[in-house]
């Protein structure tokens, strides 16, 4: 069986691999659909983290300052309509590709949430 601690690294480790794809892209052609896919797993991931740290009765400090980092993320930005319209009209500009996802790692990096995942994963 799959402790809570474990489950909750294996879905940290996931996040981690998607933001470093998202930082690894090189803006090409076909990138704002793994862009999409990407940014689709983190926020169901953090989603996850979430729901499972509300069923923890007295959940430590790290995971309460985890789950404010990601609320804050989850509530202040949102690609997804940005990126239907790129996908409409822009998919192959590099430069605009490459602005959102930027702006969609920056926003990750915001608020140390990155930090936050990094450090979770060093001490779960």
């Amino acid at each position: 069986m799959v402790t809570f601690n474990e489950h909750l690294k294996s879905i940290l480790e996931k996040i981690l691999i998607s933001h470093d794809m998202l930082a690894k892209l090189e803006d090409n052609f076909g990138d704002l659909d793994i862009i999409k896919k990407q940014l689709l797993k983190i926020n169901g991931f953090f989603q996850v983290i979430l729901d499972k740290l509300d069923t923890l009765e007295s959940p430590s400090s790290d995971f309460l300052d985890l789950k404010s980092k990601i609320e804050f993320n989850l509530e202040n930005y949102s690609f997804e309509k940005e990126i239907e319209t790129m996908s409409e009209l822009y998919s192959e500009d590099s430069k605009r590709l490459k602005n959102i996802r930027l702006k969609i790692l920056e926003s990750l990096e915001s608020n140390q949430l990155m930090e936050k995942i990094e450090c979770m994963l060093e001490n779960v």
